[in-house]
């Protein structure tokens, strides 16, 4: 059962490792998946290509290991989450 949820393989939490090799297109495209924009509207505020976007959303998925947009926002939280855990001490 090694990483495995009901046959699919569970997202690991981001460390902040995985933040840091965030380039910061892909943070911005990672706040706006958090706020809960789509594609579309995140180009449109970016001033970039809807297919950018969608390019830079698949190389975040592989940089955070997960599979979907949810996990994408579920993992921007963790970061969040963890970000104000260190500057708390």
């Amino acid at each position: 059962m090694d990483g495995y949820t009901d046959g699919y393989l569970a997202p690991q939490a981001p460390s902040g490792e995985s933040a840091t090799r965030l380039t910061p297109m892909q943070l911005k495209i990672l706040k706006g998946v958090q706020s809960g924009r789509l594609n579309k509207q995140i180009a449109f505020d970016l001033g970039i290509a809807e297919a950018t976007v969608k390019a830079h959303m698949t190389a975040l998925m592989r940089k955070l290991n997960v599979r979907n947009r949810t996990q994408v926002a579920l993992a921007a939280q963790s970061m969040d989450r963890m970000a104000m855990e260190r500057l708390a001490g």
